[in-house]
């Protein structure tokens, strides 16, 4: 039974939003354009996996998408948290091209790629620290203390990986490809087959989880360093993404290409939403979106459908849902 749905993470729709409004000689722009990359290309490797996710027992399996959990001043990020009455099992995919190299004898996790070699963080020290946080998650809410092991998900199939030291053997069964998952749950399976989570607990579980889950859309500001000043306002035109369009005729007007948009102001609001507010004001959709008319303003924020509160002018509009 799939808890949490996977849909696309919050922190790649913020990077996304930033490389629309940073200007191109933004000192980091390439950092975040590399970040942006990865994490389109991870996520893109979580949804090949739901292909093998969907055959799991609905009725045994409750699967929790994108998990971004607190701790302290840091977030967990679980890519697919899988829960039984048995154990928990935490999948950390990797969609990575080459050839993948575990180095258990230095703890490094090595990319060769076109003759290329890359190092990234070492993924099974990543998925022990989600697991030891599960379990440090559970104690606390006093759940009983059900198994929590973690899997390493290479989900391109192009991909070769090989595991290298003394102890590769105890990190064999925890490494695989995508086709092959189904097939390593059913070893956690035989690893755990005593009952310790009722029904009951695992819903409980489940709620917590979800209500937990939540990423501060200042993070990745935060990370870079980005002042809300450095970023460009204005509507930009969704045929060539000039920007700013301006108002004509009741629609957006691009000068670039001569052409017209009705909803072009959507996608402004969804960045704002995304990098500067959860709600915003009649005048502060103005100076955002370059417009003149107080009217205009309210009936185009009227128009998306966006709850409000408030009166006059300390009326506030907010999203019904997030991301917008």
């Amino acid at each position: 039974m799939i808890i949490k749905e996977r849909t696309i993470p919050l922190v790649l729709l913020i990077l996304q939003a930033l490389c629309r409004r940073l200007p191109l000689n933004y000192p980091k722009y390439q950092r975040i354009i590399e970040e942006m990359g990865r994490r389109q290309a991870g996520y893109k490797g979580e949804v090949s996996l739901d292909y093998y996710l969907r055959l799991l027992s609905v009725d045994k399996y409750m699967v929790l998408h994108d998990l971004n959990l607190p701790d302290g001043n840091y977030n967990s990020q679980i890519d697919t948290l899988l829960l039984t009455p048995e154990f928990a099992l935490i999948l950390e995919v990797k969609h990575m091209t080459g050839k993948l190299i575990f180095d258990m004898e230095n703890e490094q996790f090595i990319q060769i790629n076109n003759d290329k070699e890359k190092g990234y963080p070492y993924p099974l020290a990543q998925a022990k620290r989600h697991q030891e946080y599960i379990k440090k998650l559970m104690a606390e809410h006093k759940f009983p203390q059900v198994p929590v092991d973690h899997l390493v998900v290479i989900s391109n199939k192009y991909a070769s990986y090989v595991i290298t030291g003394k102890n590769a053997h105890k990190v064999k069964p925890r490494v695989c490809k995508s086709d092959v998952l189904l097939n390593k749950i059913q070893f956690f399976e035989q690893q755990y087959s005593t009952p310790i989570l009722d029904s009951k607990d695992l819903r409980k579980l489940s709620r917590l989880l979800v209500k937990m889950n939540k990423i501060p859309t200042n993070y990745i500001l935060t990370k870079y360093g980005i002042n809300k000043a450095n970023l460009l306002t204005g509507v930009f035109g969704p045929s060539c993404t000039h920007f700013p369009l301006i108002r004509k005729k009741h629609k957006w007007y691009c000068p670039s290409c001569d052409k017209f948009s009705k909803d072009a102001h959507i996608d402004a609001l969804r960045d704002y939403f995304l990098l500067f507010d959860s709600k915003i004001t009649n005048q502060q959709f103005r100076e955002f979106a370059h417009i003149q008319s107080h009217d205009t303003a309210k009936r185009l924020l009227l128009s998306v459908n966006l709850n409000y509160s408030g009166t006059k002018k300390g009326r506030a509009y907010f999203p019904k849902t997030f991301p917008f």
